[in-house]
């Protein structure tokens, strides 16, 4: 629901804004349109600039815990240099592309319990308020959704979606956080994992599928965290084998020996070069509820809430009640850091 706010740092008169996106989930790479609407105020004003912001919220652990904050990891602007004159109404267009690391936030019209919000800025006489937010609402890609509901079928759960900080060696990673879908483990595979958690990192050709495992102890042995990381095209969604294919992913990841700390053997391979190793994968393959009906089961029990506050660089502001703010303060008057695309 959006909503409008006074522009704070001009007090009574000044203009509002309220910006409006269309509907409809976007996907990682597609489009994101609406409406920027603004209602002048008491006199005439030069908005200098009107800038759209995607803003997420963010989990960090560190030497304190674990903390939650606002990262900025995009920046459109939309217009600027023009005149609004007194009680003018005026509506500006955008579009722009999202970019293609965007989290998901939901799952077959599920939600996965991930904040993710266009933020509007206006610029005025060399004062600036972040006036208005919007909840952003991102569906997968093809070939997300492919390997989720693979995952799914072979008996695996939905447990939690959350944004971690930080960046994971050894990919392209491009934004300054990334998403984790935690799952949990098929009844087979019980007794040796006790989650997987899944990250994508999309770009315009494909993805990476980034896969780590917490496994179980032995008699004579500690748990470990085991890695591992594939390579897909968008081209392959409708194509492969799934079921098979991410349950030859499972098998070298449950196989990994080495710690997360010391694998030095993480898997760089395309899915074609598994093809190979699917004859022998049809025993113990059945035909489950898919990852939809999993996340519907897992997602009640999902709550994200604030724990701290500023965490890093990227972090921007405390969150509050990210969409429940009201024209007092909904949202404060943010600094300048950010993690700008």
């Amino acid at each position: 629901m959006v909503f409008k706010r006074l522009l704070g740092s001009l007090g009574v008169g000044g203009p509002s804004v309220d910006t409006v996106l269309d509907p409809g989930a976007v996907s990682p790479g597609g489009t994101v349109a609406g409406q920027v609407h603004l209602q002048g105020g008491g006199a005439d004003f030069t908005i200098e600039h009107i800038t759209l912001e995607l803003v997420a919220r963010v989990e960090a652990e560190h030497a304190e815990g674990e903390s939650e904050g606002v990262v900025v990891f995009h920046q459109h602007v939309v217009a600027g240099g023009f005149r609004l004159a007194e009680d003018e109404r005026r509506s500006v267009p955008f579009s722009f592309v999202l970019p293609w690391e965007t989290p998901v936030t939901e799952l077959h019209g599920q939600d996965l319990g991930v904040v993710l919000g266009v933020r509007t800025e206006l610029g005025v006489a060399g004062a600036r308020d972040k006036g208005d937010l919007d909840p952003l609402t991102v569906r997968p890609l093809p070939v997300q959704e492919a390997v989720l509901e693979a995952f799914g079928q072979l008996g695996f759960g939905f447990g939690s979606a959350d944004l971690e900080l930080g960046r994971i060696g050894g990919t392209g990673q491009q934004l300054p956080f990334y998403q984790e879908i935690e799952l949990t483990p098929a009844p087979r595979y019980a007794d040796r994992l006790t989650e997987i958690e899944v990250t994508f990192l999309a770009h315009p050709g494909g993805l990476e599928v980034v896969l780590e495992a917490d496994k179980r102890g032995g008699f004579l042995s500690e748990g470990h965290d085991a890695l591992a990381r594939f390579t897909v095209g968008h081209q392959d969604a409708g194509r492969a084998d799934w079921n098979a294919e991410v349950e030859g992913w499972i098998r070298q990841l449950v196989g990994h020996r080495a710690p997360y700390a010391h694998a030095a053997h993480d898997v760089h391979q395309s899915h074609h070069g598994h093809h190979g190793h699917h004859g022998h994968h049809g025993e113990g393959h059945h035909s489950g509820p898919g990852m939809g009906t999993a996340v519907a089961a897992g997602a009640a029990g999902l709550a994200v809430g604030v724990v701290g506050g500023m965490v890093a660089a990227e972090v921007v502001d405390e969150v509050g009640d990210f969409f429940e703010g009201d024209e007092d303060g909904g949202e404060g008057e943010g600094e300048d850091e950010g993690g700008e695309d």
